[in-house]
């Protein structure tokens, strides 16, 4: 495999929560063979019960060729796998999307770089770290850079590319070019910046949302009203934190400043403890049918 002038075609994604299955799901869709990694048996087990519950959604959603089986087929190009060795190789790339723990990244990194292949290309997920908090771990920071997908790829279909000062240019050119081959809008990030472009321009609006509701000025559904109607996005900020799932707005929210904290703590009271943790189960500031 050469950087420069043949694509990246083996795939290894790491970790199958929700938005590692679809990155592989996505990925395997587009046509490539993927492999998909995580810890335990027990854990692939659920894996397969999401990338099956992806097959119905493309499905459902009408994604172009779905309905011709392109999505039964996607799922015969994934092998899942909790052998880490095994995993990566024959990996030209390997996507991260493990949980947001510098340590837990750490230690992953670490080991990966003992068994990869030296050509292999590490590209991380991570919403919160930035690829310098974690490239010395990877043993080849020429190449190593973050690839930062949004929930739902088959919709939000942009993926973020941002290098750090060690990233070989050829590395980066590379996954630019792989991100396009899976349908994603490659969106080329000049240097480092926490929260990338997405989240730089998302988080201020969830964030002013929350300070409404906290400070008593208007529910979210009137907030969500305000915002469709003033700018024609079709989600309001409280439908976009249900899809992004509850348990994840809380965690980010309760490590910040006090009048997110106090939001983390009314979504906690009235929401994650009686189970309420977004669109994904049914309920959260909305009620969603079954599916």
């Amino acid at each position: 495999m050469s950087t420069d002038s043949t694509r990246l075609s083996r795939i290894t994604v790491l970790g199958t929560g929700v938005l590692g299955s679809q990155i592989a799901f996505q990925t395997a869709y587009s046509g490539f063979d993927v492999v998909a990694y995580d810890i335990t048996d027990e854990v692939l087990d659920t894996a397969r019960g999401r990338l099956d519950s992806l097959v119905a959604a493309y499905r459902a959603e009408n994604v172009a060729g779905a309905a011709d089986g392109k999505a039964e087929a996607a799922l015969t190009r994934i092998r899942l796998t909790s052998d880490l060795a095994d995993a990566v190789k024959d990996a030209d790339l390997v996507i991260e999307a493990i949980p947001e723990n510098l340590d837990i990244k750490r230690d992953t990194y670490q080991k990966l770089a003992a068994v990869s292949p030296a050509h292999t290309i590490f590209a991380t997920n991570s919403s919160t770290l930035l690829p310098s908090d974690l490239k010395e771990f990877t043993g080849r920071p020429a190449k190593f850079l973050a690839l930062h997908f949004a929930n739902h790829v088959w919709v939000n279909n942009t993926a973020e590319v941002m290098g750090t000062e060690s990233t070989d240019p050829a590395v980066y050119r590379a996954v630019v070019e792989f991100a396009g081959n899976i349908g994603m809008v490659p969106i080329e990030l000049k240097k480092e910046k926490a929260g990338y472009v997405l989240n730089s321009l998302l988080v201020p609006l969830l964030n002013a949302a929350s300070d409404l509701l906290v400070d008593g000025i208007a529910e979210p559904e009137m907030v969500d009203r305000t915002w469709r109607i003033g700018t024609g996005s079709p989600f309001g900020p409280f439908q976009i934190m249900d899809i992004v799932g509850l348990t994840t707005v809380y965690n980010i929210s309760s490590t910040a400043g006090p009048k997110q904290r106090a939001f983390a703590e009314l979504v906690k009271k009235h929401y994650l403890d009686h189970g309420k943790l977004g669109a994904a189960t049914g309920e959260g500031f909305y009620t969603y049918p079954a599916k």
